[in-house]
């Protein structure tokens, strides 16, 4: 039988491509792709499971591409930044912080060939960034996990490994934060006293932008995008954009803001922005202060809205189309399950025996 001689043991060939080491009864692969001999430790003394794997590193050999066998992680990073320059400024800024991270702290340094990375580096690397680091939280940790997933899964694609060292990486769990939101009567202070600020040019213009965000639910991008075509006040409706999602969608002409509309839309031409300003943040910031009340953003606002709709009784079904979302209520019911146990409180009172009061009897002869 032929073998292969070693220090200790001897390489027994017992099948085509198939060798098993005498000393240990551990299996080995040894293959040939594209005139290059590849040898590995099938990790099992197992004939069966032996055959299943030689199959199955056969398979990943012939996918890699051997022209690209000596890329480097640097250069790899390199192409990954090139891959990105679609994205928004501040996706391409946060990626290419990580990336300089990948290239000046790997384990194996940054010239380490693609294919000779383990998942084990993959693991250092990011210990080493969370000893680094001052604040490495959840949101950063799984900032850090896309990244490097999106890394090796761009190697993958270009056949220069078989498989990403990432897959095994596991998103951290983020706590659930605490979200300010103003009641309504806060919300009408804090309109009132940026009204009030007589010697600041925008004071007019930030109040009616924090008003009607208050009033319609919409958030930053989709109310600063309002153009005068996209509200129909004969049909009081309003045509939207979710930007967040992609997706269009409209919502009436609440009562409570239509007044507010009809001035601005005043004058102005199908095409023409409805607001002069694209956010009010140094507005809000600054009555908060003034006021005493926490410092309420401008998604508090929206929160606000959604808040109030649910406690004046609005099906939460309807409020998930208000805001655009396409998931029947999902994401409001979970996110707002405290206001949801009050508002099934005072539903529960009228599960009475009784005709509720506002219940209106008709005789069985009544006719439509």
């Amino acid at each position: 039988m032929r073998t292969l001689q070693s220090r200790i043991g001897t390489f027994q060939k017992v099948g085509e491509c198939l060798y098993r080491y005498s000393t240990s009864g551990t299996y080995f692969a040894r293959i040939r792709v594209d005139g290059k001999e590849i040898k590995r430790s099938l990790a099992t003394t197992d004939r069966a499971i032996a055959q299943r794997e030689l199959a199955r590193f056969k398979n990943e050999q012939r996918q890699i591409d051997r022209s690209q066998g000596k890329l480097t992680l640097a250069q790899l990073c390199d192409r990954y930044l090139e891959t990105i320059q679609h994205q928004k400024p501040r996706t391409i800024e946060g990626k290419t912080c990580i990336v300089s991270r990948i290239k000046r702290d790997w384990p194996t340094g940054r010239l380490t060939q693609v294919g000779k990375i383990k998942p084990s580096d993959v693991d250092l690397w990011l210990a080493s960034i969370a000893r680094r680091a001052k604040r490495f939280g959840a949101a950063s940790r799984n900032a850090h996990l896309a990244c490097i997933k999106e890394l090796f899964a761009l190697a993958v694609r270009d056949r220069i490994i078989p498989f990403s060292p990432a897959t095994h990486l596991k998103s951290a769990k983020r706590e659930k934060p605490i979200r300010l939101t103003p009641t309504f009567e806060q919300f009408k202070a804090i309109i009132a006293d940026v009204r009030a600020q007589q010697f600041n040019a925008d004071a007019q213009d930030s109040a009616d932008f924090l008003e009607a965000m208050g009033f319609l639910g919409l958030g930053q991008a989709e109310l600063s995008a309002l153009t005068r075509a996209d509200v129909d006040l004969e049909a009081g409706r309003i045509i939207t954009f979710r930007h967040k999602t992609s997706t269009g969608f409209a919502i009436p002409l609440f009562p409570q803001v239509r007044s507010l509309l009809e001035r601005l839309c005043e004058g102005k031409r199908s095409g023409d922005l409805i607001f002069k300003l694209r956010n009010a943040k140094k507005a809000l910031a600054g009555a908060c202060r003034r006021l005493g009340y926490p410092p309420f953003t401008q998604r508090s606002l929206r929160r606000m809205f959604i808040t109030r709709a649910i406690e004046r009784g609005i099906d939460v079904k309807v409020i998930a189309e208000w805001q655009g979302h396409r998931d029947g209520g999902k994401l409001i019911l979970d996110t707002y399950s405290h206001v949801n146990r009050a508002h099934s409180d005072r539903m529960a009172q009228m599960m009475i025996n009784d005709e509720p009061a506002n219940v209106i009897a008709i005789s069985k002869g009544a006719t439509a």
